[in-house]
């Protein structure tokens, strides 16, 4: 019988640095220092050598990553924040906590990304319509792919707005050798378990080259302290990074870009045994995916037959995300550009990702390829 195949082997890095981060827990332990210890310190340096950006604020989950700018930059109830509709509910669910108006938009049928026109005119009818005041925007790094964000900044700096970006499944991924924070106001990101750079619980960071932002935002993530812990500034929230998973990602981190090289091989792989069967995914020109997921697209109606026969044949496979944003029952009241986003409507009925992590081995993706091939036929046939 063969071994079962993992959608994400978390286990397998585990292994290389258990050793260490044993280590680093034990002193953690030993000193008591579990709330912003010094792990925390070293941990937000790390990153923003990593990054290239001043300043790396851990915070307790990548959701309060994102929160934590709208917060400082007080948007609130009368503000507009525009945001793709194919993608996790942080991404909006974010600005409704804040009072603001999430704005869903239309996203590219190749990248899955964010469309610049779509944006272009979601903020004109927002601003025309005269009922809410255009602040930010907030892209998103879908599957691990790096958004068009020279066209979002140039849209952005257009209509004076912020930009934020939501780099929760694509730290780390780069465009002509940038990542996000050349070109962002923003840069969240999360480290949950599954993502490219993760922890072992939740945890998630903000970054910015703003000091002054930076300032605000450390504030409000310790319920919005001053300089006396007693003697609260602003209405804040309890958003830190946990010392124990700061110690977990300074064990990772070392490892990320060797990562990030083996998953490029995992995707190229895939795309050399699929491409003729189904959608695979685009990458931008110049652009480098963390690939967080590999995501490929099967029309026809025929994904229902697929996943159940590559389930048959012991292979997991995952939908994100089946309903788009627009068309959740929490955001049902929102605005929407041209009131319809016919691309994230058909993702949603044809997307799947297959298993994707750098650990996965040549012949069990062999596996999930023949596999794959096995059911697209039988899907097709059917």
């Amino acid at each position: 019988m063969q071994d079962p195949i993992s959608f994400i082997d978390l286990a397998a890095q585990q292994r290389r640095i258990r050793d260490r981060i044993d280590a680093r827990l034990a002193r953690i332990m030993d000193t008591g220092a579990y709330i912003l210890g010094p792990d925390v310190k070293e941990l937000e340096a790390a990153l923003s050598d990593y990054a290239g950006l001043a300043h790396t604020l851990g915070c307790a989950s990548g959701t309060d990553a994102l929160m934590l700018p709208l917060m400082a930059w007080q948007i609130g109830p009368g503000d507009a924040v525009f945001v793709p509709s194919f993608t996790f509910a942080a991404t909006a669910e974010v600005v409704a906590l804040v009072g603001a108006s999430p704005v869903f938009v239309d996203v590219l049928p190749d990248t899955f990304n964010m469309d610049p026109e779509s944006l272009d005119r979601a903020i004109l009818q927002i601003r025309d319509a005269g009922k809410l005041t255009p602040k930010a925007i907030i892209a998103v790094d879908l599957f691990g792919q790096i958004a068009d964000y020279p066209s979002i900044r140039a849209i952005a700096d257009t209509y004076g707005l912020k930009l934020i970006s939501d780099a929760a499944q694509g730290f780390g991924s780069t465009l002509n050798g940038e990542q996000a924070g050349r070109f962002a106001d923003v840069v969240a990101t999360s480290f949950y378990p599954a993502k490219p750079l993760g922890c072992y619980g939740d945890g998630g960071a903000v970054q910015t080259d703003d000091a002054e932002l930076d300032a605000i935002m450390r504030s409000l993530h310790v319920h919005g302290q001053g300089t006396d812990r007693y003697d609260n500034v602003r209405i804040g929230i309890t958003g830190r990074l946990d010392t124990f998973q700061a110690a977990v990602l300074l064990e990772k981190l070392p490892l990320f870009d060797e990562e990030i090289a083996a998953r490029q091989r995992v995707a190229e792989i895939y795309e050399k045994g699929l491409r003729d069967l189904v959608i695979t995914p685009e990458i931008m020109d110049g652009a480098v995916s963390t690939y967080a997921q590999y995501t490929i697209r099967i029309r026809g109606g025929r994904r229902a037959q697929f996943m159940a026969r590559m389930r048959d044949a012991g292979v997991p496979t995952v939908i994100y995300y089946g309903k788009p944003l627009h068309k959740q029952t929490a955001y049902l009241s929102y605005p929407v550009e041209s009131g319809a986003l016919p691309v994230c409507d058909a993702l949603c009925e044809e997307v799947v990702s297959l298993p994707m992590h750098p650990y996965l081995e040549r012949d069990t993706q062999q596996r999930i390829i023949d596999a794959a091939r096995a059911a697209l036929d039988d899907a097709r046939a059917a």
